[in-house]
């Protein structure tokens, strides 16, 4: 029996005006809806703005339609742009609008972006996704090596055992590091702790968090705050750790791989599966032995296979995936809003209080993915 389904589509078409017209559709168990808006890309500022139910729970849902046009006029470049859109339609009309509209935003940013050169969209001109080599072909030959570094798997034998299992949610969104996110950092470590993990690794998109700052929030906050980065290549998203470099735009995976290589780093796959990112549509009834030949998962060092915003069956797909490669399987909530941090989230058998102690036990590759908040565990 299904007890939960998600699917959510964004895009944006560029009009013969010159104007960007964004789409989004959310469709789950529950709720169906869509918005559809006009964006200036002089001026960044939202248009008219329509929104329609498809499916909703209680009466007062149809309401929020008629409070989109609240929206209308709002500039996406502003810095508090995503609370005045959680403000004017998630608080008075309805939140999975706003979080539709939100992501629907960000992909107007992109688009932009990639319009006006700023991005890179190597190596295809084309699009975002350039096809993926065969899995034999994929590795550069003359791949880098990777940095010294510490002795990870000496420092993973010293780490305190932990036998209850040490929680940490893997992916992790804040405002307004990741533009996409709703709540601030602290508002978001002081759930996670309410509920029970054991420290929350921050991957905001394309953004790298200062030791410092990091070090300043656990003390804050009482609970382990850990670094890393959701990076977007042209094969897909990875949320990579122990990488110190700022990067911008798309990169292709090879690149990614040669830096994280130098620099003694981790590279987990994020849903690999959700979108069009990694597999095309025409490929989307493919088996697990045609998915796991991809030469992208030969570039990555975990695959995660728990996140909560794709479906059950694309988590579950990515496990038998992740089986067939034999590569280890994270859990991250993905989370964009504080009440969805841990929903997934990695047990470790050892005790992590660095970002050392993570790279090892990452490599060392004995964790599990699990379901955190609701399972008994929070």
């Amino acid at each position: 029996m299904i007890t939960f389904m998600r699917n959510k589509l964004v895009g944006v078409e560029k009009l013969a005006s010159g104007d960007y017209v964004a789409r989004g559709l959310l469709e789950d168990h529950i709720y169906g809806l869509e918005v559809e808006f006009t964006v200036d890309p002089a001026t960044l500022r939202i248009g008219r703005l329509q929104g329609a139910w498809r499916r909703y729970t209680t009466p007062e849902c149809p309401r929020a339609v008629e409070m989109l046009e609240a929206a209308e006029g709002l500039c996406l470049a502003d810095p508090d742009f995503s609370p005045q859109v959680h403000k004017l339609v998630g608080r008075q009309a309805c939140r999975h609008f706003a979080n539709l509209i939100l992501e629907c935003c960000d992909c107007v940013l992109k688009t932009r972006a990639l319009d006006r050169g700023e991005l890179s969209a190597e190596p295809s001109e084309a699009g975002l996704a350039a096809p993926a080599a065969p899995a034999e072909e994929a590795r550069p030959a003359a791949s880098p090596a990777r940095d010294s570094g510490p002795d990870l798997a000496a420092v993973h034998a010293g780490l305190e055992d932990a036998p209850e299992g040490f929680f940490l949610d893997l992916h992790v969104h804040t405002f307004p590091a990741s533009p996409c996110a709703s709540d601030a950092v602290e508002k978001v470590l002081a759930e996670a702790k309410r509920i029970g993990l054991d420290g929350v690794c921050l991957t905001d998109h394309n953004h790298c968090w200062a030791p410092a700052e990091a070090e300043r929030l656990a003390a804050e906050h009482g609970i382990i705050v850990l670094r890393g980065n959701e990076v977007t290549t042209a094969q897909g998203d990875m949320v990579v750790f122990g990488l110190e470099e700022d990067i911008q735009g798309i990169i292709t995976l090879e690149d990614l791989r040669r830096r994280v290589n130098q620099a003694g780093g981790f590279i987990i796959a994020a849903h690999p599966f959700r979108g069009f990112l990694t597999v095309g549509v025409e490929e989307l009834g493919m088996e697990v032995e045609q998915a796991a030949g991809r030469g992208m998962f030969q570039l990555v060092d975990a695959i995660e296979v728990l996140n909560s915003k794709v479906t059950p069956h694309e988590n579950d797909f990515c496990s038998r995936v992740a089986g067939a490669l034999a590569k280890p399987g994270t859990g991250g909530s993905d989370a964009h809003l504080a009440e969805e941090v841990g929903f997934y989230a990695t047990r470790f058998e050892k005790i992590i209080n660095s970002q050392e102690d993570l790279l090892a036990a990452l490599r060392h590759g004995r964790y599990e993915a699990v379901h955190f908040r609701g399972a008994g565990k929070a």
